[in-house]
């Protein structure tokens, strides 16, 4: 299966997008200061887990998306 450029490239985009959106999310996260993410005692809550595993998710499916998306764009330059 061949992917035209257009869908190569926003498969990349989106691949880029995702690493650079959900890595300032976990900057946020861990730097929390409203008692969401950590309790009084420094410790992580339950919010904090369910969303760092949200952004390793994220990263994952972006990873893969976005190396679909480098291969498409590979592809269509070799066969050019």
């Amino acid at each position: 299966m061949k992917l035209s450029r257009p869908v190569s490239w926003f498969l990349l985009a989106f691949g880029v997008w995702s690493w650079i959106i959900w890595v300032t999310f976990v900057k946020n996260l861990w730097k929390d200061g409203s008692g969401l993410a950590f309790n009084d005692a420094g410790d992580p809550t339950a919010y904090f887990w369910v969303h760092l595993t949200l952004a390793v998710a994220s990263f994952v499916l972006g990873t893969v998306v976005g190396g679909i998306g480098f291969r498409g764009l590979r592809a269509l330059r070799q066969t050019s």
